[in-house]
């Protein structure tokens, strides 16, 4: 282990890649997989993903979402399969009326006893009562 544990979920993942002069937070995102590549902080994504920030993709970006997303599967995120987690999966899903896919990112941070990072302020304040959860633009490296 590099250090602590960090799960960005798919809108922090996004700005990794998503280049629009509007896209809040992007620069500590940024902060984020530059300490990940210099092993200063050890990442973990659920297996689900390559789907969340795949859809994005497909939407936002359909002329270049093949390469981008392509592009991301190479930096080979770590991943941990939902089976070693599932049951707390369920408990933020229904403790806190949010969707599997993004309890399943918390989930993960609460199981590895690391943050999840999100740029969802909406996701934030629904379940920053549950712990291990940040902003990304309050992370610093």
């Amino acid at each position: 282990m590099a250090g602590p544990v960090v799960v960005p979920d798919a809108s922090v993942l996004l700005k990794w890649v998503l280049r629009s002069p509007d896209e809040e937070d992007r620069s500590p995102a940024l902060a984020l997989k530059a300490a990940w590549l210099d092993e200063a902080v050890d990442i973990v994504v659920p297996t689900l993903w390559v789907f969340d920030v795949g859809n994005v993709l497909g939407l936002k970006q359909p002329s270049s979402a093949t390469a981008l997303l392509l592009a991301m599967i190479d930096l080979g995120l770590p991943e941990r399969p939902a089976s070693s987690y599932v049951s707390r999966i369920f408990d933020v899903m229904r403790g806190y009326g949010v969707t599997f896919y993004d309890a399943a990112y918390h989930a993960l941070a609460i199981d590895r006893g690391g943050t999840m990072l999100t740029a969802d302020r909406r996701y934030h304040r629904k379940c920053v009562g549950a712990g291990h959860l940040a902003l990304i633009g309050d992370w610093r490296a």
